[in-house]
């Protein structure tokens, strides 16, 4: 059945239909009531995207993540999916993989959707070369883009993140405090959030005193076995005390490196990860990880995100600082550790 259908039986015009379809106010309580009455008896249910371009939106969001498989990411749709739905607006995942040609096929695929909004989940859509972000800047000719965890100056483009430099440098300063002397960082690739993580870790050797030495600085893109092996490897010519990782999987990594190595966590060798994902409770000993609030900056990307879609103002960058969740990988620093 449709909406001609609809019109017969009620003994309306299509366009009384059409207004009643788009909650019109000029129609009749009584003439609304006899429309929806057929609509309910008949099971009709409109037509989505026509429906969508002559309202002028899709009331949808797409989505665009490198990897679903990574807890963090994965997690961060969760949390966004949750709260677009709450404002009634329904969402479109594209799966990027990291190779910068197919984002761009899936960022255009959603774009010919007619979908309302863009998110890009992670920093991996930012290429540090400006050129390979044009086509990011072509579509928030279209549409409001908005980052998460990553920033990219444009108009049209809005991005909430956290304080990596901040986050990790205060999480490296505690290591020193506790007695550490020779920490390495341990992380994945030189993306946006990658660089600024390595940041802080220099910035807290710096303010310490220490010289920062090539070796302490360690990429490592590899599954937690991987991970454990470049540790055992490093540690032969390079005796360090803590590791400071860039994800949660990446310190468990370390935490099967230490086991491995017959070292006692946290007096031989203290850890710390980031995300505070639910990997830092699985793993024996719990893992001592910051909190990066990725649930509050979902919630404030989707406010964001709202606040343009109703034609109002936002900031073009949010940034917001982690916290750090203390467990068994760490030593006792301050009170409140105890």
């Amino acid at each position: 059945m449709n909406i001609y259908d609809i019109s017969q039986k009620a003994g309306v015009s299509i366009a009384t239909v059409s207004r009643v379809l788009n909650n019109n106010k000029n129609v009749s309580d009584k003439t609304r009531q006899r429309v929806l009455s057929v609509m309910k008896e008949e099971e009709y249910q409109p037509n989505a995207f026509a429906r969508g371009l002559t309202l002028n939106t899709m009331k949808t969001v797409g989505l665009l993540c490198a990897d679903t498989s990574d807890p963090y990411l994965g997690s961060a749709i969760s949390y966004l999916e949750q709260k677009l739905r709450a404002h009634s607006y329904e969402s479109l995942l594209c799966c990027t993989g990291y190779k910068q040609s197919q984002k761009k096929k899936c960022l255009e695929l959603l774009i010919a959707r007619h979908v309302d909004a863009l998110v890009l989940i992670g920093s991996s859509f930012i290429e540090q070369t400006t050129g390979k972000n044009e086509y990011l800047h072509r579509a928030a000719a279209q549409v409001p883009v908005v980052i998460l965890n990553g920033s990219l100056k444009g108009a049209n483009i809005y991005s909430s993140l956290c304080d990596d430099a901040e986050a990790v440098e205060y999480a490296t300063v505690r290591l020193i405090r506790s007695g550490c002397q020779n920490p390495v960082f341990l992380y994945r690739a030189d993306t946006l959030s990658g660089l600024k993580k390595k940041e802080g870790f220099i910035r807290a050797l710096d303010l310490s005193g220490q010289r920062v030495s090539d070796d302490q600085i360690v990429m490592c893109s590899g599954t937690v076995t991987e991970t454990r092996d470049c540790l055992l490897k490093l540690h032969g010519h390079l005796p360090f005390d803590a590791v400071l990782a860039s994800d949660d999987e990446l310190a468990i990594g370390a935490i099967k490196f230490g086991k491995k190595a017959g070292l006692r966590i946290p007096d031989d060798l203290s850890i710390i990860g980031y995300n505070n994902s639910m990997l830092a409770k699985c793993c024996d000993p719990e893992l001592t990880s910051i909190d990066n609030r990725l649930e509050y900056l979902c919630s404030t990307s989707v406010s964001l995100l709202m606040n343009l879609l109703n034609g109002k103002s936002a900031p073009d960058k949010t940034v917001i600082s982690a916290d750090i969740v203390i467990r068994d990988t760490t030593r006792k620093t301050f009170k409140e550790d105890i």
